[in-house]
């Protein structure tokens, strides 16, 4: 397995991707309400996008797992839908509901990807915990994302923190490395054990998302691509584009 180590010019440039990504992030989830359509927010999305000089990373890409290119300019994943759900015209928001954007961004021939799960309207306090944990997951993987670390111990923080509690991660759906590519070496678990795995280097840049439910981690795939809990259970996701550092991940996806 190779894993890039990323340039300070492409760091850089990386930085500057993300910044947008973020900023298209704000814009689309102040959009999010009941009674939307996937596919206005998906034509939202493409525009803000360009409008802040990038392109659509996900648009007619095609992941080696997915039936088809994807169709549109982000993924938008609601309830049970875990990753790759299809923001189309019959997807309708609802109260209640909690959705997940995941959106990716080229930018000067460098990609940033990052996810965040809303709550729409006034939603179970069920879902708000399991939104929470999940986002409090991602900041502790982040912190473990530190040179002379390993790939395992960005999976424990995150498996270990979501056990204490009583969550589940989801076993099967990984990170990634990012920036040449949409997807790059290495996956990266949700679970891990401490000190085993690839050893992390300053330079590398990872997509870190952990995606987590109640109960059951199992997921099975659509003939649309998206992939759901097998048992239907709500799960939530967070993603960061994040750089390998020698105190820590430093998160680029940020405003």
């Amino acid at each position: 397995m190779v894993v890039s180590v990323k340039k300070p010019q492409e760091i850089k440039i990386l930085k500057e991707g993300g910044h947008r990504l973020a900023l298209v992030m704000a814009e689309l989830k102040k959009y999010l309400k009941p009674g939307q359509t996937g596919d206005k927010i998906d034509k939202l999305a493409r525009s803000l996008i360009l409008n802040y000089g990038g392109k659509p990373s996900f648009l007619n890409y095609k992941p080696p797992w997915a039936p088809e290119p994807f169709p549109a300019s982000l993924c938008l994943s609601k309830n049970e839908t875990v990753v790759h759900g299809l923001p189309n015209k019959g997807l309708l928001i609802n109260s209640g509901d909690i959705v997940t954007l995941d959106i990716g961004l080229e930018y000067k021939g460098l990609f940033t990807d990052m996810a965040e799960t809303v709550p729409i309207g006034e939603v179970e306090p069920r879902l708000k915990y399991l939104i929470r944990i999940t986002k409090e997951a991602l900041t502790k993987a982040i912190k473990a994302a530190k040179a002379g670390n390993h790939l395992g111990d960005i999976g424990f923080a995150i498996e270990d923190w979501v056990k204490k509690h009583h969550l589940t991660v989801i076993e099967d759906l990984v990170g990634h490395g990012v920036g040449y590519t949409v997807h790059e070496e290495p996956a990266i678990y949700n679970w891990g054990e401490p000190h085993r795995g690839l050893k992390l280097e300053s330079g590398m840049v990872l997509a870190i998302e952990p995606m987590v439910t109640f109960t059951n981690g199992a997921v099975r795939q659509l003939s649309d691509g998206s992939f759901v809990t097998e048992n239907g259970e709500p799960a939530a996701h967070f993603e960061h584009t994040v750089l390998v550092t020698k105190k820590g991940g430093l998160v680029l996806t940020k405003i």
